[in-house]
């Protein structure tokens, strides 16, 4: 991972934008997968399978650390992005299954 190297407050203020640009991009698509993932599943308490989550929270964690990153800083965005999407998959399932 190359971060450019910024000459000015706006060039580097210019570069968060678009890479927050991205990341809610990416969060966007992570959530459409989530929500095709409701469709799979066959009850509301395989939606909110804890095993699967703590894998997620662990590599997130690892991956954190290994970018020097705060891994604190990744679980809590992690674990607030996952509570959100897990209750849109919730809805998707209820609404896919007519329930």
């Amino acid at each position: 991972m190359e971060t450019k190297k910024c000459t000015t407050l706006e060039e580097a203020r210019d570069a968060i934008d678009q890479l927050d640009e991205e990341i809610v991009k990416l969060i966007a698509q992570r959530n459409n997968y989530i929500r095709q993932i409701a469709h799979f599943k066959s009850s509301i308490d395989e939606i909110k399978a804890e095993e699967r989550i703590n894998d997620v929270i662990s590599r997130v964690r690892a991956q954190a650390i290994e970018l020097d990153l705060s891994p604190n800083l990744i679980t809590d965005l992690y674990v607030r992005m996952i509570d959100g999407m897990v209750e849109s998959e919730i809805s998707e399932f209820r609404n896919a299954k007519g329930a």
